[in-house]
């Protein structure tokens, strides 16, 4: 699908009045949006159902304007209140219209589909200054229409934020079903709104932990085959499934380095938790830590030059940062609580991690250093945390109390970095263990 984009995607040139589109231009970059701080005013955007003879394009303006409100950043304004109405990317916008509606921005397009083909344009306009800011067009299959919603909106928050998006990306996570005494955990995948939900194995052996490999295109994953824990690769595009090693004792959460070449996890040895890095070609194994105390949750900083890991070796769980090799392990958690599941940011500027304290769980943030440590959430039992590809949202599972005759549920839920913008993941069936892929390719 990338590849479609690669080929089709091009600037406008010359499209109405010999304007010449442009993805910034300095004199008109009036539209602008500080994602750094905390309970921002989100920006009032007017996104036109896209023209097109049959419904697609009302669908890819609605996944437009979802995906914008649901990031925060953005308050779509409700389409029943537009004083000009069927537009299309050749349309000039009638300016005071939509300032009339408090609109700051504007998003026209149309749609085109013929022998199975998509090409889908659209123009983003500055409504105060009355300039356009960009133009792009698409064209995929005709199947992919909802992707290609995603990638607009990419498109539409980076120009207005300056940051890349997040919306062309997968969750792979772990459908839950059954008695809780029983749970069936079966590996599944989904959009990052929710949408085109489906399972990858069948349930019939234990899933946990599924993690994407850079190019997103395979997943590693911990599975209980014949009650024996083994470290599987599912790969996306054949849809098999290979062991990548059988460990002695058992292996936890197994996450791939920056170039996929390599994977790392925690092992039981004797009763003790190590760290081990394992070659994905050769499938050679090699320790990294040799403590006596428990050392799990390993997870690469983007470059793959350092590692960071939870252990109890200080007498609390606490979080530590080694090289890539085992060696120069410090302590970087002093907070109080105990600190677990720590996950390096794509940026490579901060930790998110779950901190437990006072009988609650926290989904929360902190430097490479330990320093600037900010808690995001509390609940009774938040876990997991898993970054978008900008490093700017993170996804976790939230379990609910029992109570009141009600069982615990299990959710996905996520959270920006201002920590105001939490929302429900909606999914067919209960969700854990949820991993963000990066942008599509």
């Amino acid at each position: 699908m990338r590849k479609e984009k690669k080929v089709a995607f091009r600037f406008f040139k010359g499209l109405l009045f010999g304007l010449i589109l442009s993805v910034s231009l300095p004199a008109q970059a009036a539209l602008q949006v500080d994602i750094t701080r905390g309970n921002v005013d989100p920006m009032p955007i007017a996104v036109v159902d896209f023209a097109d003879s049959r419904s697609m394009g009302a669908n890819i303006g609605r996944v437009i304007r979802d995906n914008l409100e649901r990031s925060g950043l953005f308050e779509p304004v409700e389409p029943r209140a537009f004083l000009q109405q069927a537009m299309n990317v050749t349309s000039v916008p009638e300016f005071p219209n939509w300032r009339k509606i408090s609109a700051q921005a504007l998003v026209v397009g149309s749609v085109d589909a013929v022998d199975g083909k998509l090409t889908a344009s659209f123009r983003l306009w500055d409504v105060l200054t009355e300039k356009q800011t960009l133009g792009k067009s698409y064209t995929v299959s005709e199947k992919n229409w909802r992707r290609v919603a995603h990638m607009i909106s990419d498109d539409i928050y980076e120009r207005i934020t300056g940051e890349e998006g997040y919306f062309d990306t997968r969750i792979v996570y772990i459908a839950e079903s059954g008695d809780r005494k029983r749970k069936t955990k079966k590996l599944a995948i989904m959009d990052q709104d929710g949408a085109n939900q489906q399972f990858l194995t069948s349930g019939k052996s234990l899933a946990l932990t599924p993690r994407f490999s850079p190019s997103s295109q395979k997943i590693i994953y911990l599975s209980y085959h014949k009650k024996v824990p083994s470290v599987y690769l599912y790969d996306l595009e054949t849809g098999s499934v290979e062991t990548l090693g059988n460990f002695p004792g058992m292996s936890f959460a197994p996450r791939f380095s920056h170039d996929g070449r390599k994977a790392i996890m925690s092992v039981s040895l004797n009763g003790n938790s190590e760290i081990f890095e394992l070659d994905i070609n050769t499938r050679s194994s090699k320790r990294l830590t040799n403590d006596p105390s428990i050392d799990t949750s390993p997870s690469y900083s983007p470059d793959g030059k350092q590692i960071v890991f939870n252990s109890d070796r200080g007498g609390s769980q606490q979080l530590y940062v080694m090289s890539a090799d085992g060696g120069n392990v410090r302590r970087i958690s002093f907070g109080d609580g105990k600190y677990g599941t720590p996950v390096w940011s794509p940026r490579g500027d901060l930790i998110a991690f779950t901190k437990m304290k006072g009988g609650m769980f926290h989904i929360g943030v902190m430097r490479i250093d330990g320093s600037g440590e900010r808690l995001l959430t509390q609940s009774y039992l938040d876990e997991g945390p898993t970054w978008s590809p900008n490093g700017r949202v993170l996804m976790f599972m939230r379990q609910s109390r029992p109570g009141g005759g009600s069982p615990s549920r299990t959710m996905l839920y996520s959270i920006d970095l201002t920590g105001y913008n939490e929302r429900l993941i909606k999914t067919t069936t209960e969700a854990s263990d949820p991993a963000w892929s990066p942008l599509l390719q």
